[in-house]
């Protein structure tokens, strides 16, 4: 990559709207891959600027970063991503999105019993402990969380 082509990591910064720790810590992550210059500077891509929009954005809507490195490391290295790549990540996005709220819904539907239940007993919990599987393995505390 050219210099004039690239960008220093306070170019990124301001461009991004990070500060220089947060992608030293991206870069550290492998979100992005800066190259080094003979003196030993970062030098990024342009893309990084859209890559690192795409995390900020990601953790906005609430996706950890390990679900977003996952995500960025479908994508390609040394381009800007197209349209057909941010489809495929938004596929798999709403994919993950959907287990979640599917779990979120199903402790939502418990949540009642649970409480109205008054049981107050790990070993009798019906979410904590479904079908009494710890009681199988004898008495006294068997779960370490």
């Amino acid at each position: 990559m050219t210099e004039n082509r690239s960008l220093s990591i306070g170019d990124l910064a301001r461009r991004t709207g990070l500060s220089v720790s947060a992608i030293r810590f991206y870069e550290e992550r492998g979100l992005v891959e800066p190259y080094r210059t003979g003196g030993g500077q970062r030098r990024y891509m342009r893309s990084d600027i859209r890559r690192l929009s795409f995390v900020l954005i990601a953790q906005q809507m609430g996706l950890s970063i390990t679900e977003i490195e996952e995500q960025l490391r479908k994508l390609p290295h040394g381009r800007t991503p197209t349209q057909a790549d941010w489809r495929k990540i938004s596929r798999a996005m709403k994919s993950m999105l959907n287990d979640k709220i599917a779990q979120l819904e199903r402790t939502r539907d418990r949540l009642d019993g649970c409480i109205g239940c008054g049981c107050l007993s790990l070993k009798k919990c019906a979410l904590y402990n479904p079908d009494d599987r710890a009681g199988l393995q004898g008495t006294g505390p068997r779960l370490v969380l």
